[in-house]
């Protein structure tokens, strides 16, 4: 069985069509209980962001993924990164370090990789390999963010988006923004805009509880999403964030607030993927769209400041890619360890009974242990000498060299008592037929 992971990001396809592989609520839900119901998947994860979705699964072939991603939009297969076993593990360790965002070091894909795994875990998807290499993740994540300056004064798309807006036309001091989604990176967007003196905060939400509980702490009006026409026009700029599949904000929406605007511009930001807020929003005079591909430029300079601690997060991945592998390699040999261990244990038992039933019909007791030692010796022996055997013979030198480590010469005479011993019966040597 092998790790897969199969995906797409802002860096391989437009957001049209990451989009359409987007995942989440209920949708979130059943596509994992599609995945593990592929054929040849025992387990599945899907990371579903605003900027990348991605498979993680123990499958017999990728492809079955490949065509599974594919279904939900003909011609995503030619936009897929594919990755497997120990480039898996590293792509994984460096998405949650915040090394393969668009923000290099935001701190919020973090957070998003364990909804991730829990969400998996949730829904009955997860098995071990998957939940252990989740796990691992986590711990690589903190250690890379703690020992490198990856994580110093983070950068969000929230934040970038609100820096852009200070540039604009509006400043926030003189401006009424609106914020439409009460989810994380609506909470970052309200965070940097109070602290940037924004004039007046309007937060716009299905659940008008959610809308109350941020607008409460930031100093805003909460209304419900039914009343956003009703408001739109008040708005000098907009950032909109829902989980919705369809947009929320309409073309004719906009247009008809921009006319109450009486051609006062609009600044909006829509951080959403599915977006939020229809493509034809761009093509209206004075209204300035921005999406999440767009915030890609701005956040280039960003990213080259970041390169020197970059680099040092790296190293500590790619050292723990190797450890986590080893690790992985070792649980491999477990069955093969427990086989072993069984083998003797069933053996042990099964010639002690025989012995038992000579001493119980009276046969001498030091024959039954002399036979008791070469029938135990000569049966656990007899496999692994005849497989060295026919090793010799086929030249295979590597079987030879791992038994003489696991046997010294000198073991079986490292005690005293030992050198009394009869040497070992060969494999083709009859094993001592029991006396009646």
């Amino acid at each position: 069985m092998t790790l897969w992971l199969l995906g797409l990001n802002h860096q391989t396809a437009p957001v049209d069509l990451r989009e359409r592989v987007a995942f989440a609520g209920d949708a979130l839900g059943r596509a994992l209980a599609a995945l593990r119901a592929l054929p040849g998947v025992t387990e599945a994860a899907l990371l579903s962001t605003c900027n990348r979705t991605e498979v993680y699964a123990m499958a017999e072939d990728g492809q079955v993924l490949a065509d599974w991603l594919d279904g939900h939009g003909n011609g995503i297969s030619a936009y897929l990164y594919r990755h497997q076993d120990a480039d898996a593990v590293r792509h994984l360790f460096r998405v949650a370090t915040g090394l393969d965002s668009m923000v290099l070091g935001e701190p919020q894909i973090l957070g998003q990789v364990k909804d991730a795994w829990a969400k998996a875990r949730e829904h009955g998807a997860l098995g071990s390999r998957l939940d252990r290499l989740f796990q691992q993740t986590f711990a690589v994540a903190k250690r890379a963010r703690t020992d490198t300056r990856i994580g110093v004064n983070p950068v969000s798309v929230a934040s970038t988006a609100v820096r852009l807006a200070q540039d604009s036309f509006a400043p926030l001091p003189d401006s009424t923004v609106l914020l439409v989604g009460a989810g994380e990176t609506i909470e970052l967007a309200a965070r940097h805009l109070a602290k940037g003196g924004v004039r007046r905060l309007l937060v716009a939400n299905r659940t008008l509880a959610h809308a109350q509980d941020l607008a409460e702490r930031h100093g805003g009006y909460a209304l419900p999403l039914t009343e956003l026409d009703r408001h739109l026009a008040e708005a000098d700029i907009v950032f909109s964030a829902t989980a919705s599949r369809d947009p929320v904000l309409l073309r004719t929406q906009v247009e008809a607030a921009l006319a109450v605007r009486k051609r006062k511009p609009m600044l909006l930001f829509d951080l959403a993927v599915p977006r939020d807020i229809e493509a034809g929003v761009a093509g209206l005079d004075d209204a300035y769209l921005y999406t999440v591909d767009d915030l890609e430029r701005a956040v280039e300079d960003n990213r080259r400041g970041r390169h020197e601690a970059a680099e040092a997060a790296e190293a500590i991945i790619d050292l723990q890619v190797s450890r986590f592998m080893g690790t992985v390699r070792a649980s491999e040999h477990q069955d093969s360890l427990r086989r072993l261990r069984a083998l003797g244990d069933a053996t042990r038992e099964e010639i002690l009974a025989r012995a038992r039933q000579q001493l119980a019909s009276g046969r001498d007791p030091d024959e039954v242990l002399q036979f008791l030692a070469h029938t135990l010796t000569n049966r656990l022996l007899h496999p692994p000498t005849a497989a060295l055997r026919e090793a010799a013979l086929a030249g295979d030198t590597g079987l030879v060299r791992a038994a003489d480590r696991l046997f010294p010469a000198s073991a079986p005479y490292s005690h005293p008592a030992a050198a009394n011993l009869p040497p070992p019966r060969l494999p083709d040597d009859p094993e001592p037929a029991p006396q009646a």
